[in-house]
This record gives structure tokens, sequence and C-alpha cells, in this order.
């Protein structure tokens, strides 16, 4: 790997840590779900995107999800697998992949099987302050950093936190 795209990586793996370290609930309830879920089907409208959208609490129960039309079977296996890394790693999907690029490991390296679990953007832990990860928001259905990116522009509206750092292109 070259030292510009281990950098590059290296930047990336910071500015979803910081993500990860500002977008803390202080409490999460099913009414949380229902309003963060709508923002985020909301938005979606509002780029002309169609995705699924899933809002999970560790133990497997949805709280919210949302198919646009023409999403299928496929995008609710994505997003179990999605889920299932974020429960696993307590991190974000997108974390997972950007250390294993810049390690150069593999998901069997990590002991996680590729039919239960994503390498890839699009799941990111609800994390109460003082508590930690209880539960996942995913979306799926673009390309795996815009759906990772969809999360944190709703998350920061609906937390109401403007200064958030957001990947864009970064690969």
């Amino acid at each position: 790997m070259s030292e510009e795209k281990e950098k590059t990586l290296e930047e990336v793996m910071e500015m979803l840590e910081l993500q990860e370290e500002i977008l803390q609930f202080t409490h999460f309830t099913n009414e949380d779900a229902w309003e963060l879920g709508s923002i985020i089907v909301a938005e979606a409208k509002k780029r002309d995107v169609s995705v699924a959208i899933s809002i999970r609490l560790n133990s497997g129960l949805i709280l919210f999800q949302y198919l646009f039309n023409g999403k299928t079977m496929t995008n609710e296996k994505w997003i179990t697998r999605k889920f299932n890394t974020v429960r696993e790693t307590e991190t974000s999907s997108l974390y997972l992949y950007t250390k294993l690029e810049k390690t150069g490991r593999t998901m069997s390296d990590v002991f996680l099987d590729e039919r239960e679990y994503a390498n890839s953007g699009g799941g990111f832990p609800i994390r109460i302050e003082d508590v930690g990860v209880i539960g996942s928001v995913i979306v799926s259905g673009l390309n795996h950093v815009a759906d990772h990116d969809l999360i944190i522009k709703c998350l920061s509206r609906y937390l109401h936190i403007d200064e958030v750092p957001r990947i864009r292109d970064a690969y």
C-alpha cells in the first residue's frame, strides 16, 4: 500500500472515530427511532435516492424499517449483515472496512464470516453516553460510503449537532 493511501485511511479512521464520539445519545426510545427513521426517509426523498433503512436494538428488535419502492430481499440481507457487524464490533461498519483496508486484513482474519457480516459502510452504532452501544442505524442501497454519509447527516440533524466531519470522497 502506498504511503499516501495509508495516510488517507488513517485520516478516515480518525474521522470515523470522531463521528462516533460526537454522535451519541443521552437516551434512545422507540419514539427516537421513529423520528430519526423519518428524517432519513425524508432526506432520501429529497436526494431522490432509493434506499432501505432499519433501526434495530442489539437484541435484534426492529424499531423502524422502511424500504423504498424497488428495494428487495437483497437489501434486507445487506441490512442484516451490516447490523451484525455493528453489533459485533461496536463501531460503524465503515470503520471496520477502513481498518481492514489499512491493515491488509480480511474478514476471516478477524473471525467474521462474510455471509453473516458486511465489510462495507452503512451501519452506525446507536451509542448512549455512559452506557454504550445499544443498537444500530442501517442504510442500504447506495454505495457504502454514501450509505454511511446519509446516516451521519441525518443523525447530526436529529441530535442538533452542526460540526460533525463527514466523509464524501475519501475512497
